[in-house]
């Protein structure tokens, strides 16, 4: 049985799977509408949730039935759960079992291993009564833990891509007997780079199975990919293409770049800043603000892709406890946090396109609470401010702080101010910066 979390934890980051916001639908759907397995509807029942949010009452029905799905919806709308149940539905109802050496009968492929994480915890949340096994596999860990769990045996793996593949060349996983393949935040993968490695996968897998692929927006650059993928796909659509959760409040603020970690001191100081997430866009900026907020008496988590598994976990757990109150992270942190109670999003430096920002600003107002996204910006960052406000169909307020020193200057001695824009390589020289991984 893939073990039991309890309701506190059971996707991972202290939120469930199903939300309690699906109490308040006032539709007449509920989870016994879809005659899912008894032991299935049994644990859903001890959770405490009856009805569906919009994307599981229309996603599972049609999973249920056989037919590839693509689903786009919000972040924080239930997203996971809408491909878990029913695939725990269809294992349950088959008649084969995963065996000894890797032979899994469903495979979930995410871009981080924080998703890969909170998919397995979403299933070990709403499995409780099912004799299913699975484990998740990523980079960035020790190999032998997920070793031993692939000889064992296992039903289910959620996966990012390159450590799969690390154990697929090893000899350890067969994908004989694949039933069920999910692209979890496809858009995200190939943002990532990771087309070459998914479609190394892809041509390893059964021709005849049942395939589907959910994301929180779908760009037309990877319709190509999905419909390479999936055959005659079901397409499910919640909400507008590219739009915000409905309770974000947005915020600009204007400020010179030289001036950016002071306004931001001076937010934090603020009342209701109680969990807040602020991204910038590279990891060595990330450790250096942390630095600087802690310096100032803030309690500070640190999230980037230098960090280890442990530290990475140790940090999300200090951010959802509550014994940080700041969470400083890269872009890796806009996918697979799934925290309920972040007061507010801080974008310190801009993201790269508008839907950057959506998936940022997604980590507040989950399932249907209400949140706050600010945005500092300097005066050459408006260009993308109105690309957002193009994609959101929206203005978004511009707020000054009343008693804040917009005009004061970088003092001789401070550290030159922070610029995460790309350099140009020198005229006469060779570039040796290369990728900034972030």
């Amino acid at each position: 049985m893939i073990p039991h979390s309890s309701k506190d934890s059971i996707s991972g980051a202290g939120s469930s799977p199903l939300h309690p916001s699906a109490h308040a639908d006032s539709h007449a759907l509920t989870f016994d509408s879809f005659h899912l397995h008894p032991e299935l509807l049994k644990g859903i029942h001890d959770l405490g949730f009856i009805r569906p949010t919009p994307i599981q009452a229309q996603a599972i029905p049609a999973i249920l039935s056989g037919r590839d799905v693509i689903g786009c919806a919000p972040t924080g709308t239930g997203k996971t759960a809408a491909f878990v149940l029913p695939l725990l539905h269809r294992l349950l109802n088959g008649q084969n079992r995963g065996g000894h050496g890797g032979h899994m009968r469903a495979l979930i492929l995410a871009p981080t291993r924080e998703l890969a994480l909170q998919s397995m915890e979403h299933l070990r949340a709403l499995s409780r009564y099912v004799p299913l096994k699975g484990a998740a596999i990523f980079g960035g860990v020790p190999m032998e833990p997920q070793i031993k769990a692939l000889l064992r045996g296992v039903d289910i793996v959620s996966a990012t891509p390159g450590r799969l593949l690390d154990h697929v060349y090893s000899g350890r996983i067969d994908f004989a007997n694949l039933e069920v393949l999910v692209l979890d935040e496809v858009d995200r993968m190939l943002d990532m780079g990771f087309l070459p490695d998914i479609n190394k996968i892809l041509r390893l897998l059964p021709p005849v199975r049942q395939n589907l692929a959910f994301s929180a927006t779908l760009p037309e650059a990877i319709m190509s990919l999905v419909h390479q993928v999936l055959r005659q796909p079901v397409k499910i659509q919640i909400g507008r293409p590219s739009s915000s959760p409905v309770g974000i409040r947005h915020a600009i603020y204007p400020v010179p770049r030289h001036l950016k970690t002071s306004l931001l001191i001076e937010l934090l100081r603020g009342q209701g800043m109680t969990s807040v997430l602020v991204f910038t866009r590279t990891k060595h900026y990330a450790d250096r603000l942390a630095q600087k907020l802690e310096h100032d008496g803030f309690a500070v988590s640190v999230l980037h892709g230098d960090r280890s598994q442990g530290q990475r976990l140790r940090a999300l757990e200090r951010f959802r406890q509550g014994r940080s109150q700041v969470m400083v992270a890269t872009d890796l942190a806009a996918r697979g946090i799934d925290i309920e109670e972040i007061s507010h999003v801080i974008n310190f430096d801009m993201p790269n396109t508008p839907e950057d920002y959506i998936h940022r600003i997604g980590r507040t107002a989950r399932a249907e609470a209400t949140g706050d996204a600010f945005t500092l910006v300097d005066r050459e960052e408006e260009p993308m401010i109105k690309a957002i406000e193009q994609a959101l169909n929206r203005a978004l307020p511009r707020v000054t702080l009343p008693h804040f020193d917009y005009k004061k200057s970088p003092r001789p001695h401070d550290p030159r101010p922070h610029d995460p824009r790309p350099r140009p390589a020198h005229p006469k020289t060779h570039s040796r910066q290369g990728f900034r991984h972030r």
